[in-house]
């Protein structure tokens, strides 16, 4: 037993040795079936645990005197994907930095599961610039990767080790192999193909180095090597920023059907959060409320308890008028004592229980300024074309623009939407093609930058230079320009700070209030949503809505937007660009193209199995008699005698002993060629058994 037990304790170390040369094929090892997938044992481990994965107990931190957490309590379970939302500047940041262990919250405790990983996705990831796409991403697998080294000195060892050592380290083989197969096996190359492929990369885009890469093309990255890290909890803050339409629809399908692990995601993408949460955590006023169920069941929720909250802060208001009607009344006199001390709980009360009516909750009934009339057409352009050194972006392009119409322009990054608009508008000259616009047009272009706008203006001061009067007037009053501010959810204190303060989502949302409100008849919006919250870009979707009169004699409008959710309440019809093909128009909303879409990729999904399956029942066809009637010739193992069969397995198995014997000797690792000859004899011999052992067992069965 003893013998039998060396003699394949060396057959391991051999087999160890052709997977360092190359030879053996990658067999041996649990390779995990999803990106990174820990070992079965493990994530079962973390699935079983009674211990949440994360638990976050009444967090309470402030930046001076403003509260951001005051109690924020939530606990997530192992594989629970959950949407994290709230205004800007509600504590979303600052609670996912506690979470990681960036910031040490002033009261309060976050705790993470024993041995779970946590992955955030950083707004600036760091790289090593010298690096290609494809080597930055493969350092998800680093910690393989000297797995692999430690592997590799391990079979050094092995070649020269006696009978003691041999034993130590054949233990430490087998805890490489299973610590290995935890990190991703050997089954690493098309993972990271198939992500950068899915977040937008091109063949040609991830050989470049690092140092090339845009901002946008960085960010992208830096996700792509998160998601094949593949932590137990996954901290995902606005990963769709730098994705187009077709990455947003890759990142919801990975998140939703393939990625094991908990999720806590920051997003604006009211898309995505429907596909891919099961749970919402609102921050709001340093708490956290939850919500079960996806962005849309939130929205039905939180709606029923505004109006709770809004009942309850009406009634509040009685009873403060009636307490103020009584300290007006007896202020003076007898009773001014005890007026007084009403006076002080009053004042007490509105600190402490008088709730907000909350701002969301109010319809936008804001009546903006119709358009003055253009024509039947407003721009249009024939054969329209451009391009951008060697490329060429669009061509043959023609379009007719009207007075109502809502258009929606999608397509890749960098593809051209941005140059198309600018070609219409005149920015730049075509390359062929004209463009024809009524002399009356009045555009309202709002670009992804906002160099323009003067910064000393407090809010409601630049609304009021931009905008029209409902009047007729040239100039709007001041409370026009301030009811226009708490329409796109300025409050009374912020519509009063100049808009060099504001944050970079509080000023793109002012600039928007201009721009639909100043009469206009052609309105150009280029990525307006990238820095709105979700409030914020359901006030713009309204206003757009509004935009323009029902009887479409109004405005019409150009929106480019990767945000699925605005482009489908607000836009009817669609120029979609596609890589290697023309520019299009689709007439209709965008799920009604997304439908479209799906259908084709089914019908060429049935028409690739249909090939499929034609060429198998071609081959099955091929391998059978053409002559009916007459039986099938025999193969050779089939015409030998049963004694001549067994006689040869005997032969085989008596070498393939006599080769395990002089494996199990450690001098034959001295010599390489020796060993390499052994491996590859013994192989060769495994693969000559196997058929005769099959045909032996078939005619003991029929026996």
């Amino acid at each position: 037993m003893k013998a039998m037990g060396m003699a394949i304790a060396m057959m391991r170390i051999g087999q160890a040795h052709r997977r360092r040369d190359g030879t053996l094929k990658r067999l041996l090892l649990t390779c995990s079936g999803g990106m990174g997938d820990k070992s079965n044992n493990e994530r079962r481990d973390i699935i079983d645990s009674p211990m949440s994965l994360l638990t976050i107990s009444n967090l309470r931190h402030t930046y001076g005197t403003h509260v951001v957490l005051d109690g924020a309590t939530l606990s997530i379970e192992a594989g629970e994907k959950i949407g994290l939302v709230g205004r800007n500047g509600s504590g979303k940041t600052t609670l996912m930095k506690a979470i990681r262990g960036d910031l040490e919250p002033d009261s309060g405790s976050v705790q993470v599961q024993k041995g779970a990983r946590v992955g955030y996705l950083s707004q600036h990831p760091e790289f090593v610039m010298s690096d290609t796409v494809r080597e930055a991403a493969a350092r998800a697998f680093e910690r393989l990767h000297q797995l692999h080294a430690e592997l590799e000195a391990l079979f050094e060892a092995m070649a020269v080790s006696d009978e003691k050592e041999l034993d130590r380290l054949l233990k430490r083989q087998a805890e490489l192999e299973t610590e290995i197969a935890t990190e991703g096996g050997y089954a690493i190359d098309h993972k990271i193909e198939a992500t950068l492929q899915g977040l937008g990369f091109s063949d040609g885009q991830v050989k470049q180095t690092v140092d090339t890469l845009s901002g946008g093309q960085k960010a992208r990255l830096g996700l792509a090597r998160l998601l094949l890290e593949q932590p137990d909890l996954l901290l995902l803050d606005e990963p769709t920023n730098h994705l187009d339409i077709d990455g947003r629809r890759w990142l919801e399908r990975f998140l939703a059907d393939e990625y094991e692990g908990a999720v806590i995601v920051v997003s604006h993408d009211r898309w995505l959060l429907d596909r891919v949460v099961s749970r919402i955590a609102e921050v709001e006023r340093g708490m956290l409320r939850e919500y079960p169920g996806n962005y849309h069941s939130y929205i039905e929720l939180r709606h029923e308890r505004m109006l709770t909250e809004s009942r309850r802060h009406a009634k509040q208001l009685d009873k403060i008028r009636a307490e103020e009607a009584f300290i007006r009344k007896y202020k003076e006199g007898q009773r001014a004592k005890q007026a007084r001390g009403r006076a002080s709980r009053l004042e007490r009360y509105k600190q402490e229980e008088l709730v907000e009516r909350p701002i969301e909750l109010d319809v936008m009934r804001l009546k903006l300024p119709i358009p003055k009339r253009v024509g039947d057409i407003i721009l249009s352009t024939e054969d329209l074309a451009q391009t951008l050194g060697d490329k060429d972006l669009f061509e043959g392009f023609s379009i007719d623009i009207r007075p109502g119409d809502r258009i929606g322009i999608i397509g890749a990054n960098g593809i051209g939407k941005t140059t198309m608009i600018r070609t219409m508008l005149g920015d730049l000259e075509p390359t062929a093609g004209t463009v024809r616009s009524s002399p009356r047009l009045s555009v309202g272009w709002f670009r992804q930058t906002q160099s323009h706008i003067d910064l000393s203006l407090e809010v409601w001061e630049y609304l009021q230079s931009v905008i029209t009067s409902n009047e007729g007037n040239s100039k709007a009053s001041e409370q026009q320009a301030r009811d226009l501010a708490g329409a796109f959810l300025f409050s009374g204190t912020e519509q009063d700070k100049q808009l060099e303060l504001l944050s970079g989502g509080e000023r793109a949302r002012a600039v928007l209030a201009g721009l639909v409100s100043a009469a206009h008849n052609l309105i150009v919006l280029d990525e307006p949503s990238n820095h709105l919250d979700i409030p914020a870009a359901e006030r713009l979707e309204q206003s757009l809505i509004a935009f323009g009169d029902k009887k479409k004699h109004g405005g019409a409008l150009i929106l480019i937007s990767h945000d699925r959710a605005l482009l489908e309440a607000t836009c009817t019809q669609l120029i979609v660009f596609e890589d290697g093909k023309p520019a299009t128009i689709h007439r209709g909303r965008y799920s009604e193209l997304l439908n479209l879409q799906q259908a084709e990729e089914r019908r060429q999904q049935d028409q690739r199995k249909q090939k499929q399956q034609k060429s198998s029942t071609r081959k099955k066809t091929q391998g059978t008699t053409n002559t009916k009637g007459r039986k099938p010739k025999k193969s050779p193992l089939e015409r030998m005698e049963t004694d001549q069969l067994e006689e040869k397995i005997e032969i085989c198995e008596r070498r393939r002993d006599e080769i395990d014997q002089e494996l199990a000797d450690p001098d034959t690792w001295n010599n390489r060629k020796k060993s390499s000859r052994l491996e590859s004899e013994r192989k060769k011999i495994q693969e000559e058994l196997e058929p005769l052992e099959f045909e032996w067992s078939r005619r003991a069965d029929e026996q």
